[in-house]
């Protein structure tokens, strides 16, 4: 174990606020050691977001701290409780395979938990083996900072770390553990299970430490609890809304991969949506689409109710006066969403005032893409740079009467259309993380050992809205599959 100084050197300052809640909502649980830890990929930008000097982490015994074989000073490990309606039915859940070693606190002063993911068996697994494949984490390295270029809230990845020993799924791979960042790990699914096994004081506590934590402007508001729903839903309106508009589909929207931040959390079987489908499922296990990219809004607010029912005891004694502002702030959600992914559409179309057909002009042009089976992310960037010539769409009738009413639509603002492509330029990505490339990198990756597929990837994605000649190959559809794309859980 490494002196508070040395630590202190190498950028460590660990608080463990969350460890003070009642010992309902966590078990203190250190990690299980690994054979021969060996740092895979190191985010060195946000390693100095945090205070630590990259240099620093690559060092043998910071190696060892994120493969769990050794605590840093002032760390207080735990695994969350809680629980989580999965594709509708409620499951007993909790980390069963990740380890809080604490909240980093920043030289700003701000609080980030530092987790570690395939840190071994915890009370929560489930029979299951606490441990991660490679692959997985590499995926979750790549989205997560693609998500964060693209400007959507998310969880981040500081370091991916091979274990030098094999995992079994239905073969044996390469075992890792990843270092998540997030701004904290509380849940929807943290609150139901609040409900369920805690008593109301405990659940009181729960929601008094969330306040303090993402709220604390709301504390000494006259229902502080009835404002936290109102928080997280108007977060989450914003969220989603940002998912749709890139194109992203999570593939797991189950209460305990909703966060009270209103960030992106658990990448597993999430994807970019490449031909334009509200359809557009992904994930092995969705086989009835119940978390399709055109039903993600709703299923959204279908976890914020079930938010609120966890919420209902401290709303006050009245139960049908608790049931009732919880519906109301519940039913805020759908046009909270549609208000942000107006505005965003208007954007990516370069509409900068507001006009009441906008969104008329909008849905035509998506109805359009979904006729013609167009790719969603390119139509947007022909639009933007002019290159309404490249795709077949762009040659019917029904797209160039759609095309003249756009126009005529920007010929009614004050401001230049130079203004307005800017707007766009700012809004619509050259490059998401396609699905086949992401493939090709991890492939590269566990297959061959080789990361430099990956790093090119990373370096293109780093910067999704500057049009640049690297960027070419990447803005490329995948090639024509028999096969449908399909994504899989790490678990």
């Amino acid at each position: 174990m490494m002196n508070s100084t040395e630590l202190h050197q190498k950028g460590w300052n660990l608080d463990n606020s969350y460890s003070n809640l009642p010992e309902t909502f966590f078990t203190k649980q250190e990690p299980e050691a690994v054979k021969a830890p060996k740092v895979i990929k190191l985010n060195h930008e946000l390693a100095k977001a945090l205070g630590f000097h990259p240099e620093d982490l690559e060092k043998q015994d910071s190696v060892e701290v994120f493969a769990g074989n050794r605590l840093p000073n002032g760390s207080v490990p735990l695994a969350q409780a809680y629980v989580g309606h999965q594709f509708g039915h409620p499951n007993m859940l909790g980390d069963g395979r990740a380890i809080l070693l604490g909240e980093q606190v920043t030289p700003e002063g701000k609080r980030v938990d530092i987790q570690l993911k395939g840190a071994g068996r915890t009370p929560y697994s489930r029979g299951g083996d606490g441990r991660a494949a490679l692959g997985p984490m590499l995926r979750e390295y790549i989205i997560s900072e693609a998500m964060h270029a693209l400007t959507i809230p998310t969880t981040r990845s500081l370091a991916v770390v091979a274990t030098g020993e094999s995992i079994v799924r239905e073969t044996e791979l390469p075992g890792a553990v990843l270092t998540r960042v997030a701004a904290s790990h509380l849940r929807v699914g943290t609150f139901q299970y609040g409900a369920n096994f805690s008593t109301v004081e405990e659940l009181k506590e729960l929601a008094d430490y969330t306040i303090q934590r993402h709220f604390p402007h709301i504390k000494d508001d006259e229902n502080p609890y009835l404002s936290l729903l109102n928080e997280v839903v108007k977060r989450q309106a914003a969220l989603l809304a940002k998912w749709q508009l890139v194109g992203f589909i999570h593939g797991v929207m189950n209460t305990d991969n909703m966060t009270i931040s209103g960030e992106t959390i658990d990448y597993g079987p999430c994807a970019f949506m490449n031909e334009y489908d509200p359809k557009t499922v992904f994930s092995s296990i969705d086989t009835q689409g119940r978390y399709a990219y055109g039903n993600q809004p709703k299923i959204a607010g279908w976890n914020l109710a079930r938010f609120a029912e966890a919420l209902l005891p401290l709303f006050g004694e009245e139960k049908e006066e608790a049931l009732k502002v919880a519906q109301e702030a519940v039913l805020r959600f759908p046009p909270q969403y549609e208000e942000n992914w107006l505005t965003g559409m208007r954007a990516k179309l370069g509409i900068i005032n507001e006009e009441e057909q906008d969104e008329v002009l909008i849905k035509d042009l998506l109805q359009l893409m979904e006729n013609h089976q167009v790719d969603y992310t390119n139509t947007f960037l022909s639009l933007t740079y002019d290159h309404v010539t490249e795709s077949e769409l762009f040659e019917t009738k029904d797209f160039k009467e759609w095309h003249q009413k756009w126009h005529e639509r920007l010929s009614r603002q004050k401001d230049s259309m130079e203004a307005s492509k800017e707007l766009m330029r700012r809004h619509n990505p050259v490059v998401i993380p396609r699905n086949h490339r992401v493939e090709e990198a991890i492939e590269a990756a566990v297959q061959k050992d080789d990361y430099s597929v990956m790093e090119k990837l990373l370096a293109v994605l780093s910067s999704p809205f500057e049009l640049t000649p690297d960027k070419e190959e990447y803005c490329h559809t995948p090639p024509d599959s028999d096969e449908p794309y399909q994504t899989f859980c790490g678990t």
